[in-house]
Parts: C-alpha cells; sequence; structure tokens
C-alpha cells in the first residue's frame, strides 16, 4: 500500500427548497472527486460521506 495516496474532494451545497409548514431547507449536494474528475449529486450528507468514504478506500 502507497502510504503517499491522496483523495480529494470538492463539496458543494445548493439550496434545492424550503419547505413552507416546517421551514426545512432541502439540500443538493455535488461532490466532486478531484484525481478522477468525477462529480455525482446527493440529497443527504450522509450519502455523500459513504461515496467519498468508498473513493478514499478504493484510492
Amino acid at each position: 500500500m502507497d502510504i503517499n495516496q491522496i483523495a480529494s474532494f470538492v463539496v458543494r451545497f445548493q439550496l434545492a427548497a424550503i419547505e413552507k409548514e416546517t421551514s426545512k431547507k432541502q439540500w443538493r449536494i455535488k461532490v466532486t472527486h478531484v484525481q478522477e474528475e468525477r462529480e455525482t449529486l446527493f440529497e443527504s450528507i450522509e450519502e455523500a460521506m459513504d461515496f467519498m468514504k468508498e473513493m478514499a478506500e478504493e484510492a
């Protein structure tokens, strides 16, 4: 295993909607894996974190 491997991500949050009754915000989350120039969209931070974890483990 190469201990010098790097996995870099850019995470962007964009407000998608606000529920009128609860004022709860819904976010669209775009994660870019820098080394592969791969962009993926998510609706929750948990999904985005799972994706980054998988990508980092593959590196």
